[in-house]
C-alpha cells in the first residue's frame, strides 16, 4: 500500500503547523501544506517538517477553485484536514468579508474539489471513502450497515496534545476535561 497523503489547509497557522509537524515527526504520512500565508501564518512554524522529503508546501488561497483543483489533481490526497480559517474576532469586525470568503466560500471550494476528487477515485480508495460516508451520514452512531470505521488512531498520530475544555459546570468557569487512564 502506498504512503498516506494528507492535505492540510492552513498548515502554516498555529494549529495547522502543529498538525503538519506531528504527521511528519510521528508517522510515515506525506503532508501537503496548503496555506495562503496571511497575517496569522508563519513558515518558521513548519521549518522542522519542511526538512522532510515527505513534506510539500503550496502557497494558495482556498477560495481559488482553479488552484485547489490543481492541488487535488497533482497530489491526489487520501485525507484532508481543513484548518484554514479566519478566526481573530477583532479582525472580523474590521473586515467581515475576509471571514465570509475564507470560512464559507473557501470551505465550499474545498468541499467541491474534494467531492470531484472522490468521484474520480477507483478501487479500494473509493470503497473506503464510501464506507466512511455511509457511516457518518446515518443518524445513529452505530448503524445497521455493519461497518465500523477504524479508530481515530489509525488516521491521526498519537499526540500528547492537552485536553480540550468542556462546557462550564453550573457554578461557572471552564474546567479541563478529565482523561481516562
Amino acid at each position: 500500500m502506498s504512503r498516506l497523503k494528507i492535505l492540510v489547509t492552513g498548515g502554516a497557522g498555529f494549529i495547522g503547523s502543529a498538525v503538519a509537524r506531528q504527521y511528519i515527526c510521528r508517522t510515515e504520512a506525506a503532508v501537503i501544506n496548503l496555506d495562503k500565508l496571511t497575517y496569522a501564518a508563519s513558515l518558521e512554524s513548519v521549518a522542522e517538517a519542511a526538512a522532510s522529503a515527505r513534506y510539500q508546501f503550496v502557497k494558495a488561497d482556498i477560495c481559488d477553485a482553479t488552484a485547489v483543483a490543481e492541488i487535488f489533481a497533482r497530489y491526489r490526497p487520501d485525507a484532508v484536514l481543513h484548518l484554514a480559517a479566519e478566526s481573530h474576532v477583532d479582525r472580523s469586525i474590521d473586515g467581515p468579508g475576509a471571514f465570509v470568503a475564507t470560512n464559507v466560500i473557501g470551505t465550499s471550494v474545498l468541499l467541491e474539489a474534494a467531492r470531484k476528487h472522490w468521484d474520480g477515485l477507483r478501487g479500494e480508495a473509493k470503497v473506503l471513502i464510501e464506507q466512511w460516508r455511509r457511516h457518518y451520514n446515518t443518524i445513529r452512531p452505530h448503524s445497521s450497515l455493519g461497518y465500523r470505521p477504524p479508530a481515530p488512531a489509525a488516521i491521526l498520530p498519537d499526540t500528547n496534545v492537552p485536553d480540550y475544555a468542556v462546557p462550564p459546570p453550573p457554578h461557572g468557569g471552564w474546567q479541563p476535561r478529565q482523561t481516562l487512564s
